[in-house]
């Protein structure tokens, strides 16, 4: 005898089975009875983000504690970037909680590093008008390295222009007139140096000649008239040289003087030619 089988109750049990099967299997992908619970941050970055993808992951000083689940631009403020954090609840989010975009090795996959959070530190609240709260952030490795680079490139710039307006050809015209000026004045004072020390011997020989008249009367009367009768051949007329010399440099730094008051500028870029006053003549050369 043959037993019958209903094709309909067998359509009809493979049918809740299989939804039955299906529903298990979202169940689990869902976590289960294992699922968690999560609350949205978010964080606002004035860097690119570039790397960072959806769903990149959230850590906590290295354990995975959520996802990034948007990216959005700030429409406000072009330049900053607003991330939306899906991060499990209970997760120690605090005040003080530092959010900082970290590459992973060598994959160079981007993700979200989180770190801080003081024990006596209170759990991060929302503030109005923010929908969630927002957790600090600070410029991650890379932001902070182009930042250097860039002062570094240009105080480099900087350097380079101030060098080139000192080796400009005004600049070199000026410092060869300095040098040249130095020159000069040394080359006047060497001659006056010689006259002084030419004076000091004099009166040098005078002094032993005076040194050695003190052995007798006589001799002493006769060697100081020497000594009188060479200090007027010899040495007065140089120290009226002397005289002479000391006020002509006088008179040079008298009008080096009053070129300076005149003309501050013209002690580095050389002397520039001074307007005659009303009712003067052009001097001739």
């Amino acid at each position: 005898m043959e037993t019958k089988v209903s094709f309909s109750i067998v359509g009809a049990f493979v049918l809740v089975l299989g939804a039955i099967l299906i529903a298990i299997a979202l169940w689990l992908a869902a976590g289960g009875a294992w699922q968690k619970d999560y609350d949205t941050f978010w964080a606002i970055e004035n860097e690119s983000v570039a790397g960072l993808n959806l769903n990149a992951p959230v850590k906590y000083n290295g354990v995975d504690v959520g996802k990034v689940s948007r990216i959005d631009l700030d429409r406000a403020n072009p330049e900053r970037v607003i991330l939306s954090f899906a991060i499990e609840r209970g997760a120690p989010v605090k005040e003080d909680t530092i959010a900082v975009l970290k590459t992973q090795g060598l994959t160079g996959i981007t993700y979200v590093e989180l770190s801080g959070g003081a024990l006596n530190s209170p759990p991060l609240r929302t503030i109005a008008p923010n929908l969630y709260p927002v957790i600090q952030t600070k410029p991650s490795l890379s932001a902070r390295l182009e930042n250097v680079l860039t002062s570094v490139l240009g105080k480099l710039d900087s350097t380079s222009n101030n060098i080139n307006a000192i080796l400009s050809p005004d600049n070199q015209a000026a410092f060869k007139n300095i040098l040249s000026n130095t020159a000069q004045a040394t080359a006047k004072m060497g001659p006056l140096i010689d006259r002084v020390g030419r004076s000091a011997d004099s009166v040098g020989k005078m002094g032993v000649d005076l040194s050695k008249a003190g052995a007798s009367a006589s001799k002493a009367a006769d060697g100081l008239g020497a000594g009188v009768k060479r200090m007027g051949t010899e040495t007065l007329p140089e120290i009226e040289h002397l005289l002479g010399e000391l006020g002509s440099l006088s008179n040079s730094l008298k009008r080096l003087s009053d070129q300076t008051t005149r003309d501050p500028s013209g002690l580095l870029f050389g002397r520039t030619p001074v307007p005659n006053r009303p009712g003067e003549q052009e001097a001739k050369p």
